[in-house]
């Protein structure tokens, strides 16, 4: 035999086994994420989505190996960046985290630039928090709940709450406090609870109905007061703070929860690998502990159900959007 044929033909056996090691790889090498994922969060740095946002975001680029970088888009109650969201290419690489906020606009907002329900496609529910009457003790004096009813009853309109924005959970909570207790305090709008917080904080505010993800830090640390957490239940991150329901509240139950969607068409493979692979960053120790000091358990509801759940929220805060006569500022 010819050895320069017979070389040849070794190095075409060669050729032909790397080319089909390297059809395997491709193969079996993900179809998403192949680069960054831009998730947009439609409130300022700082807030009770960020709280949860940034966590995630670092725990799914040690999982997924990709990184997803978080873009704040303040504004509007949260529906400036959600409309931005709405009109991203559906390839996969932009997400949208929103939060409650976005269950109630549609009753608040006589027009918005999209719709969450057809504009969106439902991923998963990530953080469910309950809302939390905290107060600057400075300014407010008092030790529990119904010290603080008794002296806002003394002095109507004297005191005012910030809120993340007109029509967010954080002031239809205040809202319906004030309905439930026979109280008046003064609202003032933010451009989302980050801002907000902030003159808490400093004194600029009196209190907030915050979601508890957002104030844990500072109850913690002594800058504000919590006097008592929405629900039936104490929360376990803050146990020694009672109930609506211990305090002669048993209506009032308001929770924050944030939830990942992305535009309209996204293909159905990528939504269901965005969610596997979100799933397998929430399962780690890391999100699991952060997100037990911050108030939350980890959700377990996604695609269909979850949206189900968005709609179920849109008619209950229509309801009480309705009951308590609340209009943007």
């Amino acid at each position: 035999m010819n050895p320069s044929f017979q070389r040849r033909d070794v190095l075409r056996v060669a050729a032909a086994g790397a080319a089909v090691l390297c059809g395997a790889a491709r193969a079996q090498a993900p179809g998403w994420p192949t680069k960054p994922v831009t998730m947009i969060v439609p409130f300022p740095a700082g807030g009770g989505t960020d709280t949860f946002a940034r966590p995630l975001s670092g725990q799914f680029s040690k999982v997924v190996g990709q990184t997803l970088v978080i873009d704040n888009r303040g504004g509007a109650g949260g529906t400036l960046g959600a409309g931005i969201a709405a009109k991203a290419p559906a390839d996969g690489y932009t997400l949208f985290m929103g939060a409650v906020h976005h269950a109630i606009a549609p009753s608040v907002y006589p027009r918005l630039d999209y719709d969450i329900e057809k504009d969106f496609v439902p991923l998963m529910l990530l953080a469910n928090v309950p809302q939390v009457v905290v107060v600057n003790p400075k300014r407010v004096p008092v030790n529990t709940i119904q010290e603080f009813i008794a002296l806002v009853k003394r002095s109507p309109g004297k005191f005012n709450y910030g809120s993340a924005g007109s029509g967010t959970s954080h002031h239809l909570a205040g809202e319906l406090f004030k309905i439930q207790t026979g109280t008046f305090i003064t609202h003032i709008p933010y451009r989302g609870a980050g801002p907000a917080l902030s003159d808490l904080i400093s004194g600029n505010v009196d209190l907030m109905f915050d979601g508890l993800g957002s104030s844990a830090q500072h109850i913690k640390s002594g800058r504000i007061k919590a006097l008592m957490v929405a629900g039936s239940k104490r929360n376990p991150a803050f146990p020694d703070v009672p109930c609506a329901a211990e305090v002669g509240l048993p209506d009032y139950t308001v929770t924050t929860w944030y939830g990942l969607w992305a535009p309209r068409n996204t293909p159905a493979e990528v939504q269901a690998r965005a969610v596997e692979d979100m799933k397998k960053a929430l399962a780690t120790d890391e999100l699991k502990t952060i997100w037990a000091q911050n108030g939350s358990e980890i959700p377990t509801l996604t695609m269909a159900a979850y949206g189900g759940f968005v709609n179920s929220e849109i008619k209950r805060w229509a309801t009480v959007v309705k009951a308590s006569g609340a209009k943007l500022e």
